[in-house]
């Protein structure tokens, strides 16, 4: 099984949580990784591949589905 618990900070780890923790996982063996959330901040590159992605001609325009349906033809995702 699988659990992620997203906090704003570290004070927010209760008593509650780790009550949670055990009674869903009771006897077992566990791993309890805790990750810094980082400001993640676009390079000015990746601003202007945005911005020439923005700028393509519409006619060409995929949705997301169709993008993932292509990916998956082609590489068998």
């Amino acid at each position: 099984m699988y659990t992620t618990y997203h906090l704003s900070s570290a004070v927010d780890i209760t008593s509650d949580i780790l009550d949670a923790i055990k009674a869903n996982f009771k006897s077992k063996a566990i791993v309890i990784t805790v990750e810094e959330e980082e400001n993640y901040e676009l390079s000015e590159e990746m601003k202007g591949i945005l911005e020439d992605r923005l700028a393509e001609d519409k006619s060409d325009y995929l949705t997301s589905e169709q993008s993932i349906k292509a990916l998956k033809d082609k590489y068998g995702l």
